[in-house]
């Protein structure tokens, strides 16, 4: 059997044979591509969910500002944006009142041919794009705290403007259970102060920050209350199929649409197994989210319910941005043993911005060696972060049957994260 898996730009072939113990390949299921997804767009927010259509609530307002992902999400912008920018101009809001915010988190800037693959050159050269900056804090307002005494800091471009408007996509999301909605806001266009909690270590530690999980899960009930601190008028977030395409288009009221979407999308990506497997095979999802080994945790983590302990983790990932930010590298080059990495974290021996993904990826190495096949990474960069480099996936499968025997209980995931898989009971 050849499986095409998502890997970088155009894909990883990956040919293996089925075993007795083989549960098939395990894909997202997916609505259909919309035919006219502009048109979908238009009418999205004209007859949003819970609200006045966008260009009643723009008539209202003076100056806008609209919170767009970063290039490591595959927001289609060149669609949604034209369509969104056009309704508000037409209420009233010029122009040079517009700003349009790069939901950066703690992610480099998106600057040059970044920016205009982001938004295309028409936007880029003729409205004020700004990347979000965690660290300047001459950018951040406070809105109110949150939980007892957490600062919500929240970049100021967003707090002064009159309307306010967040777009993304719907994903499974390794802790906030689905992205899109409030996370634009937090951890989006967030302080660094505020994401000390947002992605401390008892955060990411805690058992309801998970795929999938909306209820009673602190990550997502976190972004909420920094949404309606913040403020927020309108979102539009669309889903999307395995090709990128828009399926669905939910806008209107920033919290009703959201779960209107993350219901919509629940049923085709969520993957339900018998019994725990032996040894998994999966991906980062491919371009962007594959970009560095950062980013790589996602497909780790979204693995690891349905791997017996001790079971092993494969995970194809490009990483042509290498292991990430100089801080990761950092945090990595911290790591001597994986278990007392844990527990140096948990004590708060120290904090350094990117240690959240650290810990996703260690805590989930304390059960489950990863291997990973990667162009971007060199084998004694892998070995020196823990792992296990593989020449091929097939060489490691092969090897892993032999560890296991012939009738291993294995699984091929070639979209990664973007299924959520669980075991039945």
């Amino acid at each position: 059997m050849n499986i095409t898996m998502s890997y970088g730009l155009k894909g990883l072939d990956c040919n293996i044979s089925e075993t007795p113990g083989f549960q098939g390949v395990l894909r997202p299921g997916q609505a259909a591509a919309l035919a006219d997804p502009e048109s979908a767009i238009i009418q999205s927010l004209r007859a949003p969910i819970a609200a006045q259509p966008l260009a009643e609530i723009a008539q209202k307002c003076r100056s806008a500002c609209i919170v767009i992902s970063d290039i490591t999400r595959p927001v289609p912008n060149k669609l949604i944006l034209p369509p969104l920018l056009a309704e508000i101009e037409a209420a009233g809001i010029r122009r040079k009142e517009i700003t349009i915010l790069i939901a950066t988190g703690i992610h480099r800037p998106n600057e040059g041919k970044e920016l205009i693959a982001l938004v295309g050159t028409g936007i880029a050269e003729n409205y004020r794009v700004i990347n979000h900056c965690s660290k300047e804090p001459d950018d951040m307002v406070l809105v109110g705290e949150i939980n007892g005494g957490v600062p919500a800091l929240i970049n100021r471009h967003y707090v002064a403007a009159d309307l306010k408007i967040l777009t993304g996509f719907i994903e499974p999301h390794m802790w906030a259970g689905f992205s899109g909605g409030r996370k634009s806001i937090l951890p989006g266009i967030s302080s660094i102060e505020t994401l000390e909690y947002m992605h401390g270590p008892e955060m990411i530690a805690d058992p309801m920050t998970v795929y999938g999980a909306l209820k009673d899960n602190p990550f997502h009930e976190a972004g909420l209350a920094v949404m309606k601190k913040a403020g927020a008028d309108f979102i539009i977030n669309v889903t999307l199929d395995s090709d990128k395409k828009i399926t669905r288009v939910f806008s209107g009221d920033p919290v009703k649409a959201h779960l209107e979407g993350c219901r919509f999308l629940a049923p085709f990506c969520t993957k339900e197994l018998d019994e725990a497997l032996d040894f998994i095979v999966t991906t980062n999802s491919g371009a962007p989210l594959d970009c560095n080994l950062y980013q790589t945790v996602k497909g780790i983590t979204g693995a690891a319910p349905v791997v017996k302990p001790g079971g092993e983790i494969v995970i194809a990932s490009a990483c042509s941005e290498g292991a990430g930010s100089p801080e990761y590298v950092e945090i990595l080059n911290l790591v001597d043993q994986p278990e007392a990495f844990i527990k140096r974290l948990m004590a708060r021996e120290f904090f350094i911005p990117d240690q959240w993904c650290a810990q996703e990826t260690y805590q989930v190495m304390l059960k489950h060696p990863v291997w990973l096949y990667s162009d971007g990474l060199n084998p004694d960069e892998i070995e020196g972060y823990h792992m296990q480099p593989v020449k091929s996936l097939e060489s490691a499968i092969a090897k892993l049957l032999q560890k296991h025997g012939p009738d291993a209980r294995w699984a091929v995931v070639p979209d990664g994260p973007l299924v959520i898989l669980r075991l039945k009971n």
